[in-house]
């Protein structure tokens, strides 16, 4: 054999054409086969492995057709055909279902029903004390930072609570006849920001805990407010919506006014270029952020029958948005932002106060307040079938504000009760989705190689 053959042979060693254009004979052990992709639809096959969404395909004609090619194509060292091995790890008989299963599996023609693993913890891990937070619906007054400080607004006084210390310290204090109605944090969190109900905006520095900027330009108290990089978006009783960019002098860069009532709820998506908003009037928009100025919405949602202000966007799937309706409303939306739909709408019979998405597990928790079903209750929802996983005790009082951690294991609650109740209900990865993850990649190598 040449130089020119034996260099060919080595730089492809691992071309499908290999076999059968090489001149070297080569002996196979009886355990080594040579697949045959022909019949294998790749793109579906990850499409499948990666999508939760959609239904498992039970055996369609051309999964079948290529198990039957694949038999006849398989031998074994007797030159006869076998059937393959499944991973099983265990003799049939004495086979059991692995309890991180979560979902109906059809194999065989069987269907295989396995319990949920996830589930509500019995009590709160914490309970802080928070006198004089405010009862009221519409305001958000507490925000867990990216640097682990919690702030929480208790009437006209601001705190902030450092999660890893358990230090308290007071930020500010307002007037005589004003009291704090929303507080957010930047995305870096090094800037709280606080609305009052004299409809002033004040921009807190985290580390010295010095006022940097004060905002103007609202009518009425400032219930709701979002971050977008150096955006700051404030909603307020008198159904305006201003964007402030807080690196200019003249920070109002935008204003809208399409709600009739106050806005209660306002969520940045994470890209940053979609904003949704909630209102006392029942309806939710959607704005592109590029197009704020010029007063266009996107799409405008009239589904729900009570104030909105309750809003999270999934961050499993980006182009869905979660609506919680008040108490005459009581569903749980899922929205589909890019076709402007409703893909699932899901009765609680109870007040929705607030939404919080588990970036680990595809879970939806939501806080109640007065109904029937889930009255002062927290929920926890599997995503997207909303069925749902568990429930807190009923409590005494309703739970009015949500927020998450920043490592997203942990929620804190407030509500009537005066008081923060910090709930570990979201959990770390678990095994199954590891071993998903380890799939997809393994899918994705073998995708690679072939093309």
């Amino acid at each position: 054999m040449d130089n020119e053959t034996d260099w060919r042979l080595a730089s492809d060693w691992y071309s499908p054409t290999r076999l059968h254009d090489s001149p070297v004979k080569y002996d196979f052990p009886g355990d080594r086969f040579i697949p045959n992709r022909s019949l294998m639809d790749l793109d579906q096959a990850h499409g499948t492995l990666t999508n939760t969404t959609v239904a498992r395909p039970t055996h369609t004609k051309s999964s079948i057709e290529y198990r039957k090619s694949l038999s006849n194509l398989t031998l074994n060292a007797e030159g006869r055909p076998f059937q393959m091995l499944v991973f099983r790890g265990s003799p049939k008989s004495s086979r059991k279902l692995s309890p991180m299963i979560d979902e109906t599996r059809c194999c065989n023609n069987e269907t295989l029903t396995c319990r949920p693993l996830r589930r509500f913890p019995k009590g709160e891990a914490r309970i802080l004390d928070a006198p004089r937070i405010s009862h009221d619906y519409y305001l958000n007054v507490i925000d867990w930072g990216k640097t682990n400080l919690l702030a929480a607004a208790l009437d006209r006084k601001l705190y902030l609570w450092n999660a890893n210390t358990c230090k308290v310290e007071l930020v500010s204090e307002a007037s005589e006849g004003d009291y704090l109605a929303s507080v957010n944090w930047s995305e870096n969190g090094e800037v709280v920001a606080a609305g009052y109900s004299c409809s002033k905006i004040h921009l807190y520095d985290a580390e010295s805990l010095h006022l940097v900027r004060l905002l103007e330009g609202q009518r009425g108290r400032v219930g709701s407010i979002a971050w977008n990089g150096h955006t700051l978006t404030c909603g307020s009783s008198s159904g305006a919506i201003i964007n402030h960019d807080v690196r200019v002098r003249n920070s109002q860069v935008c204003r809208v006014k399409v709600h009739k009532g106050e806005v209660s709820g306002l969520k940045w998506s994470a890209a940053g270029s979609m904003l949704a908003s909630g209102a006392n009037d029942t309806r939710v928009y959607l704005w592109d952020a590029c197009k704020m100025s010029a007063n266009h919405h996107v799409y405008r949602f009239d589904h729900h029958c009570a104030a909105v202000k309750a809003l999270a966007w999934c961050p499993h799937d980006y182009n869905v948005l979660a609506s919680g309706g008040g108490l005459d409303d009581g569903n749980i939306k899922l929205w589909n932002t890019q076709k402007g739909t409703c893909t699932s709408s899901t009765e609680t019979k109870s007040q929705i106060c607030g939404l919080q998405w588990n970036r680990h597990h595809k879970e939806l928790l939501s806080g109640h307040g007065y109904g029937y079903e889930c009255q002062n209750q927290l929920c926890l929802w599997k995503y997207p079938s909303m069925s749902r996983i568990g429930e807190s005790a009923n409590a005494t009082s309703r739970v009015l504000h949500l927020t998450q951690s920043p490592d997203g294991l942990t929620v804190a609650s407030a509500g009537e009760d005066e008081a923060l109740r910090f709930w570990n209900v979201f959990g770390p990865a678990a095994p199954g989705n590891s071993r998903m993850s380890y799939l997809e990649s393994l899918l994705s190598l073998k995708t690679s190689a072939i093309r």
